[in-house]
């Protein structure tokens, strides 16, 4: 466990099941983590998926201030992915839920379980848009402003539902 708060921004996507609910109820379930406080959400997008087959994905991105180590954090959420019945067949499979840690804090974080900042953030429309949505101006550590990836995202089709 971390002792200071530290803003953290999960990733959230699911093409399988009730998509769209499992993202709200997702949202919601961040909010009950311990040490833990749901502080911002981004609208609902479609998107279609990335290198993968199946329906067009429901994304959002959430921030929340936690008190919980980056593993620790990352733990829950693969813990929340299994009460909604993810699985992983193979890469890139379809999913009921899927959660990313973006970003933690001003952190990067390189072990074989997790990478932060999320190593495709700036290249997923679907994650980089949501992301700016909740705020326009924050920086991805080591890279610099999210808005200035923009622009290498702007062929992915991404709609907000």
């Amino acid at each position: 466990m971390t002792a200071e708060k530290v803003a953290a921004y999960i990733g959230i996507g699911a093409n399988l099941g009730d998509a769209r609910g499992n993202v709200q109820r997702a949202i919601l379930q961040l909010d009950t983590l311990p040490l833990t406080r749901l502080t911002g959400q981004s609208d609902f997008f479609s998107s279609a998926p990335v290198d993968a087959d199946g329906n067009d994905y429901v994304n959002a991105v959430a921030r929340i201030d936690t008190q919980l180590a980056a593993q620790e954090l990352l733990d829950a959420l693969q813990a929340i992915e299994l009460e909604f019945g993810r699985e992983r067949p193979y890469p890139n499979a379809p999913r009921t839920l899927d959660l990313d840690i973006l970003l933690y804090g001003q952190q990067k974080i390189s072990t074989e379980a997790l990478a932060v900042p999320h190593p495709r953030l700036t290249q997923r429309a679907f994650a980089l848009i949501p992301l700016l949505q909740i705020d326009p101006l924050i920086a991805i550590p080591g890279k610099g402003p999210a808005h200035g990836f923009v622009s290498g995202v702007a062929g992915q089709a991404i709609r907000k539902i």
